[in-house]
């Protein structure tokens, strides 16, 4: 896990290999991490949004419903789609969410790292939520 520290407002933890790369033993590599830490305000999951929500996002949601902790779905990479095939991913995306999570933010933020579509609002959003907005 990588940790980055956010000026003196919040910490941001990377967990390189999630998804696609994810190591065998990455359930138990962050699972004990993810239950003992009182002061997590919010878990993001990237999902690739070319190809949806694939095995190993459905094990971290399983994660973050068995503990009770609040998440949010980021679609990443959503200029590497077609505008159809993009809607489609949002559609059944936002349908899995809206009936199989709890607590699960509703909202998708689609972004992309390359044209910096939707990174705006998501980091308004994570300053809301870490209270860096005052």
């Amino acid at each position: 896990m990588n940790f980055f520290k956010v000026g003196k407002h919040f910490t941001v933890v990377d967990m390189p290999g999630y998804g696609f790369r994810a190591p065998e033993d990455f359930v138990d590599m962050v699972e004990t991490y993810l239950k003992e830490r009182r002061n997590l305000k919010r878990t993001f999951l990237l999902v690739d949004s070319v190809v949806g929500i694939q095995k190993t996002d459905n094990i971290a949601i399983e994660m973050c419903e068995e503990f009770a902790l609040p998440y949010v779905i980021v679609l990443t990479k959503i200029d590497k789609s077609s505008k159809g095939h993009l809607l489609k991913q949002v559609l059944q995306i936002q349908k899995f969410v809206n009936m199989k999570t709890q607590g699960c933010f509703p909202q998708l933020f689609p972004v992309s790292a390359v044209t910096f579509s939707g990174i705006h609002l998501l980091r308004c959003f994570i300053a809301s939520v870490t209270g860096s907005l005052d």
